[in-house]
């Protein structure tokens, strides 16, 4: 195989709002490139991007997956990513593997809320982007309109390089020269745009610009840094089914978009120092996991690698920091969908595969030294469901599915809920339910689903002193004898929980003090008021009782739990609540309606910031408990235009009277749990 140099690699993520066509534009591109024999459908279900069962029935992307293409004398590696914000995860991780982005927009619908999103999660990790302007046939559009919009909300750095002409049925150039004619806009004002803001990344092409001296074939050779630093965003019109403006799209992205030499630099961070890496063959190999994915038909395991620098061979040892010792990559595949072909290996710059390895997302995989390369940063996933087994016996093969989803989905996470529930979080309902329905169908693994147990947490915030227990029982041969006198004392927030022993001489035998701690700690786990662990108290064993022949270890453990019971409930006990803040993104018109509704669940305003394209962000703090119905109550309010992001922030004291209700619900519950 012939050695590609890493000038001649063009990475590129094409992201955005579902619906906007990305899995179309793939397929004309594979199809064009002749890569494939023939162009899929996404409403036949014949695409290589989505080739997952699910991915079929619902004609959208749930996953992200992997092509590439030979045009002109360059090697494209192009990532499909999911538009549906619930499997942003996988859109977010491929950012890593890239130097640019490609936001693609149905111009039926123009920018949505994730076209928003994917060009500030782009922009802020320091990426490349372009936007792609796709189904220009539909019909009633307003292209001029919708450039301008882009302009407007992204800055006047969105300038196209090709132009509808035809009434959309064709695309003009701008890029190379200004002659030619357009549906609208001029194609050599435009052209002079370009020009301008090309030799803007340039001290020297501005000053020849300036003097009426510049080579243009100079200044173009110019240009990927420009887009690269963001002084250029290119804009291109298509209609990838009816193959117009596909060419140009594969033109644009050999010609403008940065490659691994002058696109962004990843930079190596361990405890001794940051290093850039620099993509060249000769340099130590260094390559990132951005992707784990399984074959379901083979229930082998890929990692797709993001080689940054040096070379990866099939023999050589590679090490993470979870196995320094050191492993042989194996087969080093090429990925073209859900296609594998084996390659001798992987050059800077370089996207490819590796199979049967146990890595993980964002592991950074090395020869020499390791250490960490910034991943662009991933919401916390904040909808979650707590699921429980059908079948008695399976709740192991259900841990088991429920982890390789998590290896698989950035955003997806599994954990232990309160009062020992499984609880799944991810980015909402359509995520979760998606990767249940997958489960029972591949696994024939069902499960029952409720809403999980808000983590409350119980606290005291007050003192109870000299609070005395006398544990003593007598059945017959040896009995139990146990007497404790605590301090039971609030800690700061934050401070957990502390035993101090205050016991002077032998009150109690030193061999049963912490069998008294231990007992506290057992009734903290499980909670006194309403069956919430409880947090920052401090306890002091002051006094007590040892019998010479009924003291035991689990009769000083009983006393122990008693008294603080008896303690806790007599030093104000109060409820804590898990606080998110919530960033709002929403048409300014609906920030009244916004307003409102936040108010009527506690919510407490932050502020608020105007953002282009007439939407405004609203910052507010709101009880976790308040919002697990609110990403339908925000699509009701903004007709689909809203979107939030969700971050714990602290915990903080429940009101009394919503304090009573969660009390009342749990003393219901443990009678109905005796009764029956």
């Amino acid at each position: 195989m012939a050695v590609i140099q890493p000038d001649k690699f063009r990475n590129i993520v094409l992201t955005g709002h579902t619906g906007g066509g990305k899995t179309s534009l793939i397929e004309a591109m594979l199809f064009k490139a002749g890569a494939t024999k023939r162009l899929g459908s996404v409403n036949d279900g014949t695409t290589q991007s989505d080739f997952l069962d699910d991915e079929h029935e619902r004609k959208c992307s749930l996953d992200s997956s992997i092509f590439h293409i030979e045009h002109g004398d360059c090697h494209l590696n192009i990532i499909d990513t999911p538009g549906v914000d619930a499997f942003c995860g996988y859109s977010i991780a491929a950012l890593a593997s890239v130097e640019c982005a490609a936001i693609v927009i149905s111009a039926a619908s123009g920018i949505q809320v994730n076209t928003r999103k994917a060009f500030n999660r782009a922009k802020r990790y320091g990426l490349g982007i372009m936007f792609v302007i796709n189904h220009i046939d539909a019909p009633d559009v307003d292209l001029p309109g919708i450039l301008s919009q882009l302009k407007e909300t992204f800055g006047s750095e969105c300038i196209p390089v090709n132009l509808p002409t035809g009434g959309g049925s064709a695309v003009e150039g701008c890029l190379l020269d200004g002659v030619g004619e357009s549906d609208f806009s001029s194609v050599a004002d435009t052209h002079t745009e370009i020009i301008e803001a090309v030799v803007g990344a340039d001290d020297d092409l501005m000053e020849k610009y300036l003097g009426g001296e510049l080579d243009e074939a100079e200044a173009f050779n110019l240009a990927p840094q420009a887009v690269a630093s963001g002084l250029l965003i290119p804009i291109v019109f298509s209609n990838a089914c009816a193959d117009v403006g596909v060419t140009e799209f594969l033109n644009t992205i050999v010609r403008l978009c940065p490659s691994p030499v002058n696109g962004k630099k990843r930079s190596l961070v361990n405890d001794e120092k940051e290093e850039e890496l620099h993509s060249h063959e000769a340099a130590p190999f260094v390559g990132q996991v951005f992707k784990v994915s399984t074959d379901y038909k083979s229930h082998i395991k890929y990692l797709s690698v993001r080689v940054h620098s040096g070379k990866l061979t099939p023999d050589m040892s590679v090490k993470t920091a979870a196995h320094p010792k050191g492993m042989r990559p194996g087969h080093i595949v090429s990925l073209q969908g859900s296609e594998h072909k084996e390659i001798e290996a992987a050059t800077a710059g370089n996207i490819v595969a590796l199979a049967k390895l146990d890595f993980h997302v964002g592991d950074v995989i090395y020869a020499d030294e390791g250490g960490k390369i910034a991943m662009p940063v991933l919401p916390k996933p904040m909808y979650s469901l707590a699921v429980e087994s059908k079948s008695r016996g399976d709740e192991d093969k259900i841990g088991a599915a429920l982890k390789r989803f998590a290896d698989e989905d950035p955003c997806f996470t599994m954990d232990r809920g309160a009062g020992g529930e499984t609880v799944i979080h991810g980015m909402g309902d359509a995520q979760l339910r998606t990767y249940l329905t997958r489960m029972d169908k591949l696994n024939k693994l069902q499960v029952n689903t409720k809403p999980p147990r808000v983590a409350y947490r119980e606290t005291i915030t007050g003192n109870a002193t000299n609070i005395e227990y006398t544990h003593k029982k007598q059945s017959g041969g040896s009995g139990q004898f146990g007497r404790v006198i605590i301090n039971v004392l609030a800690a700061e927030r934050g401070e957990g929980y502390e035993f101090v022993d205050k016991i002077f001489g032998g009150a109690i035998d030193q061999s049963y003090r912490p069998s008294v701690d231990k007992g506290i700690r057992s009734v903290m786990a499980e909670g006194v008021l309403a069956g919430y662990p409880v947090v920052d108290v401090k306890v002091e064993l002051i006094d007590g009782k040892t019998h010479p022949v009924d003291s035991k270890d689990i009769a000083f453990q009983t006393a122990g739990r008693n008294a603080f019971r008896e303690g806790f409930l007599k030093a104000k006990p109060v409820l804590l609540e898990p606080i998110v803040h919530i960033e709002i993104i929403a048409p300014a018109e609906n920030v009244g309606d916004i307003q409102g509704d936040l108010a009527s669940r506690r919510g407490r305003p932050q502020g608020q910031d105007v953002l282009p394209g007439n939407m405004a962000c609203i910052k507010a703090q709101i009880p976790l408990s308040e919002v697990s119905d609110y990403n339908s109550r925000l699509s009701s309010i903004t007709g689909g235009q809203g979107s939030y992001d969700m971050d714990f922030s602290h915990y903080e004291t429940v009101p009394s009277n919503v304090q009573q209700q969660i009390v009342d619900k749990h003393k219901k519950e443990l009678e109905e749990a005796a009764a029956g």
